[in-house]
């Protein structure tokens, strides 16, 4: 295996033992060729986020949980890469299969379709070649036929992908050649013979458009020369106006029992300051309440339409009832609602914020969000904030109960049942992420949930006041959900995507612990020192190393090694199937 980059925490040694596990399958001929075939750290980075090596055959044993495992392959990629070599003399023939001809012509690979494996590392590429007439999520398999001419022994390996294809805009079908279709006598296809042989005049069309692409990016560079410069004078101000009041992270503790962390060097210089924390201003209090009632009188009701039933949650100044909204039109249809709303001492600024912080969601429609449906703002009164009914109400406080009740009843909810969740919360995520929209407070806490276990994802509007042992404060007169936040959101303050993954992975641990918190023997201004160390919360008992390994990834310091939550619906979703089988 292939060491991974600082910072991974466990994920090395359980990837160790996930190949393992992998390896334990049929042998293709032991002590025989020592035929090796799988894909490398390089070929895992780029097709699903993955720092480690996958083995299909491992010293002549075949991997037969590796090779039913359907690896998507993202729009923007067309091609595979293999790996593979042998000791001694072993045969091949390769082969491709594809559903959906009219979506992705048949692949074609830089190597003949049979011959003898490489006695050394080596790498075949197969090109996937999208006709570009549909949309379509294509099956597609590529049949290596491995055989020993001692014994004839013939072992054959069929990797199957999932290719996304999608159809090219209908000016761009009239223009382009495709490739594939062979039209020359020498064996050239349409599309060499156009590119060996250019007219005159798509030469100067590529002439022309070279110059133009010259001149934009060297204006683009000069711009960027200028930006750069007035953003260096910014943040020269900037850090001598907060050089005063910044704080610092402590030194990292010696507790190290409950954390477990990446293999360092016995020679390693121990890390002893941090980078100081550096807060933007919060947004949300630069709006005013008469804002705050603007953005939202467009889905404004009369309290009378609502009816109080029981408080399901109260906090300092904030309460979530659980009530009775009356059909505007037929008085007599009724239906169950959560209602937000704060105390009579509350302060404008609070008040103002369970307004902003419940439009976050708003407007977007996914089966797996709970956006908001009406407010009451009325004048004299305290506004209010309505949402559909959940019937088992927050997923924090139900998975807290099904712990407590797990003694008398073990079956309450199984493990199968919290992988599904799992991937509702990151079918709503990756939902959000392609509409560019970044939640910063993913967690158990921000769910809902009812009695069929369909999860929808929240806004976190009061969740400071109802759960207060889950937000700190580190000296910035922020309240922020420390435990879950990705180390570049805790020192820089930025948030993305990538950061929502990091939130996604802690709120796995949460299902897969009912509801534990994360990290709670750690001082909130220690968790950046510690994330930086390589630090990560430990695997919980009984969750298998699959589902860990998927939480490690989404805990890697560089963001771009997370996976994506696509991807994450992917893994989690064959996972499940996976625990199906056995159940």
């Amino acid at each position: 295996m292939a060491t991974t980059a600082p910072g991974w925490g466990v994920w090395p040694i359980l990837w160790r033992a996930l190949v393992l596990l992998w390896s334990c399958g049929g042998g293709l001929c032991r002590g025989g060729p020592g035929v090796n075939v799988y894909l490398s750290v390089e070929e895992m980075r780029r097709l699903i986020g993955l720092d480690a090596e996958l083995y299909y055959v491992r010293n002549d044993v075949v991997s037969h949980y590796a090779l039913p495992f359907k690896l998507l392959v993202p729009g923007e990629t067309n091609s595979l890469h293999f790996t593979w070599h042998a000791k001694s003399k072993v045969e091949y023939k390769l082969g491709f299969q594809v559903d959906n001809p009219a979506a992705m012509d048949m692949p074609q690979a830089n190597i003949s379709a049979q011959g003898e494996v490489p006695r050394t590392v080596s790498v075949f590429r197969v090109d996937l070649l999208c006709t570009g007439k549909l949309d379509s999520e294509v099956t597609m398999e590529v049949q290596l036929n491995l055989t020993i001419n001692s014994s004839k022994n013939i072992t054959v390996l069929n990797f199957k992908r999932r290719k996304i294809c999608y159809r090219k805009p209908e000016q761009e079908e009239k223009s382009l050649i495709y490739p594939g279709k062979n039209n020359s006598k020498d064996g050239r296809t349409a599309f060499d013979a156009v590119h060996t042989a250019p007219t005159t005049s798509t030469r100067v069309f590529y002439i022309s458009v070279g110059v133009c692409c010259a001149v934009i990016f060297l204006v683009a560079i000069i711009l960027a020369v200028l930006h750069l410069h007035s953003m260096k004078r910014v943040e020269l101000d900037d850090s001598m106006s907060e050089s005063g009041s910044s704080q610092g992270l402590s030194q990292p503790s010696t507790q190290t029992t409950q954390y477990l962390r990446a293999d360092t060097p016995n020679n390693a210089t121990p890390v002893t300051s941090y980078p100081t924390l550096r807060i933007e201003k919060n947004d949300l209090k630069s709006v005013t309440l008469a804002e705050a009632k603007a953005r939202v009188k467009d889905i404004a009701i009369s309290r009378e339409r609502v009816t109080f039933k029981d408080v399901l949650q109260e906090g300092t100044f904030g309460r979530i009832f659980h009530g009775i909204l009356v059909d505007e039109k037929d008085p007599s249809k009724e239906k169950y609602v959560f209602a937000k709303t704060v105390k009579d001492h509350a302060s404008e600024v609070q008040v103002t914020m369970m307004l902003t912080e419940s439009c976050k969601l708003r407007g977007l429609h996914h089966r797996n969000l709970l956006p908001i449906n009406h407010v009451c703002v009325e004048d004299g009164e305290r506004p209010m904030v309505l949402l559909p009914y959940m019937n088992w109400g927050n997923l924090k406080l139900f998975l807290r109960q099904c712990k407590l009740a797990e003694a008398n009843n073990p079956q309450a909810i199984s493990q199968q049942d919290l992988v599904h969740m799992a991937i509702q919360i990151a079918c709503g995520m990756s939902y959000l992420a392609r509409r560019e929209v970044i939640h910063k407070d993913l967690a158990t806490r921000n769910c809902v949930i009812d009695d069929s276990l369909q999860v929808k994802i929240t806004d976190n509007a009061l969740s400071r006041d109802l759960f207060p042992m889950d937000y700190h404060c580190l000296g910035d007169n922020e309240n922020r959900p420390v435990r879950w936040m990705a180390l570049e959101s805790l020192v820089n303050n930025e948030f993305s995507s990538a950061s929502d993954v990091w939130a996604f992975g802690v709120t796995l641990w949460e299902l897969m612990t009912l509801g534990q918190t994360p990290y709670v023997d750690i001082d909130p201004f220690e968790m950046a020192a510690y994330l930086k160390d390589g630090y990560r919360i430990a695997q919980p008992i009984n969750c298998p190393d699959e589902l860990f390994a998927v939480m490690a990834c989404c805990w890697a310091l560089d963001r771009d090694e997370r996976p994506k939550f696509q991807q994450l619906v992917q893994c989690l979703t064959e996972f499940h199937a996976a625990l199906g089988a056995y159940v």
